[in-house]
């Protein structure tokens, strides 16, 4: 009987333990700058990255933001030029971290929506909180509807603002 009891105490306390020290870690500091994230893969540091795409449509829905679906490769020269405008773009930068549900892929998705005229990188599709993907948005290219190039950052940051617009008028 004093075994079982020391036992469930014992439990108890390692419970006890184990939740006062592992407590989470908020992502924006009280007064300062946010704590970097790893999920960012150089587009953003200081953002809010989302890690799959289903926790990025619930996030689209829950917060009624817009969402931004990044494809590309760590390998690729086209994408490594457009993640570096983008992340040093600090227009681009504030209108994400205000305005966006943001999520970066390396992988292809198996959802047909996002790629809708073919699996290329970088690829930026916008998907509205009620997760119908914006086929209107679209960059300047008619072979690769919904490819960036670092040229094309004004343009990128306009369909942003055509994105929010949408929200507001549509949903």
């Amino acid at each position: 009987m004093i075994r079982g009891l020391l036992s469930v105490l014992f439990v108890l306390v390692a419970v006890a333990v184990s939740s006062s020290l592992a407590k989470p870690e908020k992502n924006i500091a009280k007064r300062g700058k946010r704590i970097p994230q790893t999920l960012s893969r150089g587009w953003g540091d200081q953002l809010i990255w989302a890690q799959t795409y289903e926790e990025a449509l619930y996030w689209a829905r829950a917060q009624n933001k817009p969402l931004m679906v990044i494809f590309h490769l760590e390998d690729c020269p086209h994408s490594a030029s457009m993640k570096k405008a983008f992340a040093e773009d600090k227009d681009i930068q504030k209108v994400v971290d205000e305005d966006f549900i943001i999520l970066n892929l390396v992988y292809e998705t198996t959802d047909k929506h996002l790629s809708p005229d073919g699996q290329y990188v970088p690829r930026i599709i916008f998907v509205d909180p009620s997760m119908t993907v914006r086929a209107d948005i679209t960059g300047r290219y008619s072979n690769r509807m919904y490819a960036y190039e670092p040229s094309d950052i004004q343009l990128l940051l306009s369909n942003m603002q055509k994105a929010k617009k949408l929200l507001k008028t549509e949903l």
